[in-house]
């Protein structure tokens, strides 16, 4: 199994649930999203999916977009995301999600990247803009190197693609909580619980959701229907805000902290 793999079936041994925070990799920039890596998993992730930036992220609301743009102008590529999880294993045996759009990874050439993930400690690679229909080549080589592949699926997807999703996906599935792009919502959407019950028919492979996640009482309610929560724009956000900040890795990780529910705000 991998880290990924080993990590659910452990919390479901446990009665628990997943928490998994986002990072725009580079942002502010490779050492301080280390640093956050380390920081977050003592606040209490149990995997972090870690973004390659692209130039044109079309699934994303702004605060990852800037994110994204800041990452850029730092320099983060595949490449040094890739040399990024080497020296997070130095340190940690979190589980790692590469999470990219498909351009990045396909420049990078799949069964380099594929070889590369796997020598950098990466568990699992998610491509938020491939869809499964066009899935084939990159399932058969990041399979063939024993990498998991998640994929994203919609409240719109029919239960014909909602099946095919889920046979595509490994470690986890990653539903989206509702319709449009990532950001900071205030409710839930109202018909998250039907549709996470339609996806339980389809898999038995954990289902963890993001989008939209951005306080305490979300996580929770996430964890009544799912087996993690994801959370991206709230996390990178309280990057941005703590920008030039010398204590910017302490307060993410008690706000991380507090979004989890482990301590105060």
């Amino acid at each position: 199994m991998t880290r990924i793999e080993e990590r659910f079936a452990r919390l479901n041994s446990q009665s628990a649930k997943a928490f998994i925070p986002y990072l725009t990799a580079g942002d502010p920039s490779l050492h301080t999203t280390l640093e956050l890596v380390l920081a977050l998993e003592k606040a209490g992730a149990d995997l972090i999916e870690l973004g390659v930036p692209f130039s044109d992220p079309i699934a994303d609301g702004p605060v990852i977009q800037r994110a994204t743009e800041r990452a850029l102008k730092n320099g983060a590529t595949v490449h040094r995301v890739l040399e990024l999880g080497k020296n997070i294993r130095k340190k940690s045996e979190i589980p790692l999600v590469l999470f990219s759009y498909f351009n990045p990874l396909l420049n990078h050439g799949l069964e380099r990247l594929a070889a590369d993930a796997v020598n950098a400690g990466f568990d699992g690679v998610l491509a938020s803009d491939l869809t499964v229909e066009e899935s084939e080549p990159f399932l058969r080589t990041m399979r063939h190197s024993g990498l998991n592949t998640v994929f994203l699926v919609a409240p719109t997807s029919s239960p014909e693609r909602i099946k095919k999703i889920a046979a595509a996906s490994t470690g986890f599935l990653y539903a989206v909580s509702r319709t449009g792009v990532t950001g900071e919502q205030q409710e839930l959407a109202a018909d998250l619980k039907q549709f996470l019950q339609t996806l339980r028919m389809h898999t038995r492979t954990p289902i963890a959701v993001g989008f939209g996640i951005s306080r305490p009482e979300h996580v929770r309610a996430v964890w009544q229907e799912a087996d993690g929560a994801i959370v991206g724009s709230s996390i990178v956000k309280a990057v941005e805000e703590n920008i030039g900040r010398p204590d910017l890795v302490e307060r993410v990780a008690a706000f991380t902290a507090w979004l989890k529910g482990s301590q105060s705000k």
